[in-house]
């Protein structure tokens, strides 16, 4: 093949001169167009320059990232359970402000009642009582049926002088698990302090009251020879002591003392005229004894009226339960007066009985139900058979039937047979009730 002509040579490197020329335009060109971005520029070429470094870098990282996953795991990764797991290393080494520090973290990742529980048993060890019975509810709000959590409450109230409240929640735990012996034991402790703070009251009580008595005989004074009880005044003033211990008011204290003490000042004036001592002593007597058996009528009378008052008031606050232990305390609290339990039943709705009870329904606490219902049955007979069927439909009802003891389905077989489904009974419900003896295992 021949060689090209010099001349044709010297055109051709002409041509690349040319475009060489028009390269070096256009890029001067691109240049002004593309000022604005100069910093942008420099720091793509340093990216561009330091890309060998950049690609160091990653893999090294690939290389540390692979070498660590053995030994990154889940549990690594704090989260509710580890928090708790580490607060009860803390508690096992006695570092009860770390611990509660963890505790506080896990509630913060998963409120739990284990969580808030043992919190409150690092708040004890600190003798931070107040904290610690709150922490317990809160556990109980989330697990109505938590047992330490009943325990640690009862021990957190027993030591803020809540004697009555932590004797409750430990009667409410041996209910949830009779055979614990340490709840048994936690029980009579505490109920051994109760007692001695009632025989306390009790003897304080006693003590003011025969101090007022032996203020009145001293007060005496013998007039012409014969013991004269003109101690009306501090007669007045025992009385008056008396009245503020069941809330009675002055204006009924003073009617009553005018009345009682115009007959006794009348006896008196009498016995002065008699002679013969003996004669007069025996007028004092009588009008004493007379005077206590007033004294003692009208306090019972207007004990009644406070204690009536007072219940009136206690229906009026009777609020709604959430959870087994709510209902069976208000219940236990008001089973001396059948109509604050019936009150406390229709505040609760029938449907609520399944969430409010969950496992924690009673044997004794079904029979006693089921008594109440029946108060109230001829009178409001569909709001009756609603509780009735709720009451089924709450968890191991057919358990609790199975074990009931004899005595207590002899009681819901008399309730039935002469109440439920007696001959006034409407033929609808009767055939209700029928079909609820039979889920209640009650053979005719």
């Amino acid at each position: 093949m021949g060689s090209k002509h010099p001349r044709d040579q010297a055109l051709d490197f002409q041509g690349f001169l040319n475009d060489l020329q028009d390269w070096e335009l256009s890029l001067k060109d691109k240049d002004k167009k593309m000022k604005p971005q100069a910093f942008e520029n420099e720091k793509l070429k340093g990216s561009s320059s330091g890309k060998k470094s950049a690609s160091d870098h990653l893999k090294n990282y690939d290389a540390i990232s692979s070498l660590s996953s053995g030994f990154m795991t889940e549990e690594s990764i704090p989260d509710a359970a580890s928090e708790k797991e580490l607060g009860n290393e803390y508690f096992k080494q006695k570092k009860f402000k770390e611990a509660i520090d963890c505790y506080s973290r896990s509630i913060a990742f998963s409120p739990s009642a284990v969580a808030y529980a043992n919190r409150a048993m690092a708040y004890l060890k600190l003798k931070k009582f107040q904290e610690a019975e709150d922490d317990c509810t809160e556990a109980l709000n989330l697990d109505d049926r938590y047992i330490k959590a009943y325990s640690r409450r009862s021990t957190a109230r027993k030591e803020l002088g809540k004697l009555k409240e932590s004797i409750e929640d430990a009667e409410f735990a041996l209910r949830l698990e009779p055979n614990n012996q340490e709840i048994k034991k936690q029980h009579a402790e505490v109920k051994s302090l109760y007692e001695k703070e009632i025989l306390q009251r009790a003897s304080g009580v006693l003590r003011s009251t025969m101090q007022g008595s032996k203020k009145v005989e001293k007060s005496e004074t013998k007039v012409n020879g014969h013991a004269s009880g003109v101690a009306v005044v501090q007669g007045d003033q025992a009385k008056q002591k008396n009245s503020n211990k069941v809330s009675m008011s002055v204006e009924e204290i003073k009617e009553k003392n005018a009345q009682a003490g115009s007959r006794i000042k009348g006896q008196e004036v009498d016995g002065a005229h008699l002679t013969g001592g003996g004669v007069g002593s025996e007028t004092v007597k009588r009008s004493k004894n007379n005077r206590k058996q007033e004294l003692k009528s009208s306090v019972e009378e207007l004990a009644s009226r406070a204690a009536a008052r007072a219940m009136a008031e206690a229906a009026k606050n009777i609020n709604p339960p959430n959870t087994a232990y709510q209902f069976e305390v208000s219940w236990r609290a008001l089973s001396a007066d059948r109509a604050l339990q019936v009150h406390l039943l229709k505040v609760t709705s029938p449907s609520a009985l399944p969430q409010i009870f969950k496992n924690a329904l009673s044997a004794s606490m079904l029979v006693d139900i089921v008594k109440c219902v029946a108060t109230f049955f001829r009178e409001e007979m569909d709001l009756a058979v609603k509780y009735l069927e709720k009451l089924t439909k709450v968890p191991r009802f057919n358990m609790l039937i199975m074990f009931l003891s004899p005595t207590d389905k002899a009681d819901l077989l008399k309730v039935w047979d002469e109440v439920f489904c007696n001959e006034a009974t409407p033929i609808a419900y009767a055939e209700i009730l029928d079909n609820l003896r039979a889920v209640y295992c009650l053979k005719q």
